[in-house]
């Protein structure tokens, strides 16, 4: 192990993990970066994004993208990574994954531009070059692994390749904001913002993100639940389709008919309402120049969420008798909630536990569900407020 001279020892450690640095030559190479890391960047917050960039790039999946929940700057158990590929767990974007990591390679080229220019005099240009590369081919690799996934449609599944004993990681997902986060890194990507304007994305691979940008969005927009004048659920492609009256959207949709679907057992299909709607709402409203039909996805979505609020009601957590934390839905005078799911039949509040059996009220459901998921939320109340000014322009 190295320890740098700056200060910042324990995050400033280098071990073993760096397997691309085999002779002494290139390790002192590389020290030299990493010290230039903490003279240029003075933190060892920000110096974490060097190593951490430097673990996600060794750990990247065959197929593009990275498993989720991990600690890269901590480290991954070499073991672990070799039974991801042993299993065939497909890279996912499920809790932020594979966009994260690429967010944070993005970073990592930023500070290592930042770093030349202001240590040119000494530097090692070609070993940061070197980095650079690795980290840009890296973060290429992961708009392949989206463009890989996506289908015909333009729909994204929660893992690529799904899993085989989990099918419904093959459904179009915008569950914990999957497909949205997707497309707002592409939307950097293509233009340009601030956080990707130091990664050099390969022409081709750009063209390509443009085309399922446009189809995400479009598969969004499709994904939609339509209802009829009784507020039955329109199958999607139909004539009754075509002229029924939007709605909101489910956690997933199936990947071939669009309809809402099943996740995990207590994930029924169903409208959402606090949740993954308000994030779609948002994202659209974010669109530059919004087509009519983003507007009226936006507008019907929004009169629903109006439609669907629990009036008089708020979340109260507590402790029970036996001194454990718990959470109880409860009259509360000028207080408005939304229920994370309704049914598809009267589109009233619905709550599951891990039978897979709706039930109408939270205090139907077991302890460990009931404290363990968000069933509730005013999400909606901040989407509502940001229509009224975007409606008008």
């Amino acid at each position: 192990m190295y320890h740098l001279p700056c200060g910042l020892s324990a995050n400033c450690t280098l071990t073993e993990s760096h397997e691309h640095i085999n002779d002494a030559s290139r390790m002192k190479r590389w020290l030299v970066i990493t010290i230039a890391c903490c003279v240029t960047l003075g933190t060892s917050a920000q110096l974490d994004v060097q190593q951490t960039a430097d673990s996600i790039v060794k750990y990247q999946m065959k197929s593009g993208g990275w498993p989720k929940n991990q600690d890269w700057l901590k480290g991954v158990d070499p073991k672990q990574a070799k039974e991801w590929e042993k299993k065939g767990i497909g890279s996912t974007i499920d809790n932020g994954a594979t966009t994260k990591e690429m967010e944070t390679l993005a970073k990592a080229l930023e500070q290592l531009d930042r770093m030349v220019g202001e240590n040119s005099h000494w530097l090692d240009k070609e070993l940061v070059k070197e980095r650079k590369k690795r980290y840009t081919e890296a973060f290429n690799r992961g708009l392949e692994f989206f463009l890989d996934m996506q289908y015909d449609n333009g729909g994204f599944p929660q893992f690529y390749p799904a899993r085989k004993k989990e099918p419904y990681t093959s459904q179009i997902t915008f569950n914990d904001n999957a497909t949205v986060n997707v497309l707002r890194l592409m939307k950097g990507v293509l233009e340009n913002d601030d956080r990707f304007k130091y990664v050099v994305v390969e022409k081709s691979i750009r063209k390509k993100c443009r085309a399922a940008y446009e189809k995400g969005i479009q598969c969004i927009l499709d994904c939609q639940i339509r209802v009829d004048e009784s507020g039955k659920v329109l199958p999607y492609g139909t004539d009754a389709w075509k002229t029924g009256k939007r709605t909101v959207w489910c956690q997933q949709h199936d990947k071939k008919t669009l309809a809402p679907v099943k996740a995990r057992a207590y994930e029924l299909p169903s409208f959402t309402g606090n949740g993954e709607t308000c994030t779609i709402l948002q994202f659209l409203m974010d669109l530059p120049n919004p087509s009519a039909e983003v507007r009226e996805a936006v507008k019907c979505g929004v009169e629903w969420l109006e439609a669907h609020v629990m009036k008089d009601m708020a979340l109260e957590r507590f402790r029970d008798e036996q001194g454990r934390e718990d959470v109880r839905l409860v009259k509360r005078q000028g207080s408005e909630l939304w229920a994370r799911y309704y049914d598809l039949e009267q589109a009233e509040p619905m709550f599951c536990d891990r039978d897979g059996i709706p039930r109408k009220h939270l205090s139907d459901i077991g302890y460990e569900r009931r404290t363990g998921y968000s069933w509730a939320g005013d999400s909606p109340r901040r989407v509502m407020e940001r229509y009224k000014n975007w409606k008008k322009q």
